[in-house]
């Protein structure tokens, strides 16, 4: 009786190796709408640790809607990461990965208003005349004290959708969104109420990063690499651009005179 032999490939064996020992990663995500962005943070992510060698398998849990308790779960081991714009306070709650994943663009906020309220902002040009218009940001988030430091009136909420609602009904001026966010919310809101201001947008020194849990730190190592050996074959930036640069070239500032008011972060170190 003749025995039947099997030949798999090598490189079938190392991958199925690879998941068996594959651990997993409790990564946080807030109980709202996944936009194009969750998905670039999840699949950028993904592709540093494959390039790292680091195999893990991404389980996704719900927290938390305040980025801070998301924040203070990795030090409750609850989670292991979590992605999140940077401030000194945060960084001392986890392992900050200081490579800005969206490229510098999370400090350009578009201003999205309701449309009845456009000509408010048609002969603003100065920081001075700006600080006359009402802004909404979320309680925690340090975009909000970044407005306030630079003399600016901020309405914190907690309720992210209530954010869009209050701007949509002008009962605020007008509600800040990163050039990377914005286009992708106001279709995934839907309100033929909101508009984004055509003449002006504010900036500020700002960075997103993924945060790890303090217990992990060969995670953090792993994924630093694998994000620097993406940036150096130029796949971080394709990976960006697949997902960004349409939103990026919808904005209307390339067709249109604009003025960029720029703030000052004291929250921010490069």
């Amino acid at each position: 009786m003749k025995r039947a032999f099997f030949y798999f490939p090598l490189h079938a064996i190392l991958f199925y190796c690879a998941t068996l020992t594959a651990q997993t990663i409790n990564v946080a995500q807030e109980p709202r709408a996944q936009y194009k962005r969750d998905e670039y943070l999840s699949e950028l992510l993904k592709q540093a640790l494959h390039v790292a060698q680091y195999p893990v398998q991404l389980n996704h849990v719900i927290v938390h809607p305040h980025q801070q308790r998301a924040l203070i779960t990795l030090e409750d081991s609850n989670v292991d990461l979590y992605w999140s714009m940077t401030s000194p306070e945060r960084e001392t709650l986890a392992i900050a990965i200081k490579i800005p994943l969206y490229r510098g663009y999370i400090g350009k906020r578009a201003l999205v208003t309701s449309r009845q309220l456009l000509p408010l902002f048609e002969k603003v040009t100065t920081i001075e005349q700006f600080k006359q218009l009402s802004a909404v940001q979320g309680h925690d988030w340090p975009d909000t004290k970044i407005l306030a430091h630079n003399g600016l009136t901020v309405r914190p909420l907690a309720n992210y959708d209530a954010m869009f609602s209050l701007t949509a009904k002008g009962q605020v001026d007008y509600f800040p969104r990163s050039f990377i966010e914005v286009a992708s919310e106001l279709k995934e809101i839907d309100n033929p109420e909101l508009a984004i201001v055509p003449n002006l947008f504010i900036s500020y020194p700002a960075a997103f990063y993924y945060f790890v849990s303090k217990e992990k730190p060969e995670l953090a190592d792993a994924i630093e690499k694998g994000l620097i050996k993406l940036e150096q074959t130029g796949e971080f930036k394709a990976l960006f651009e697949s997902y960004f640069l349409q939103d990026l070239e919808s904005l209307p500032y390339a067709t249109t005179k604009t003025t960029e008011l720029e703030l000052v972060n004291p929250y921010f170190e490069n």
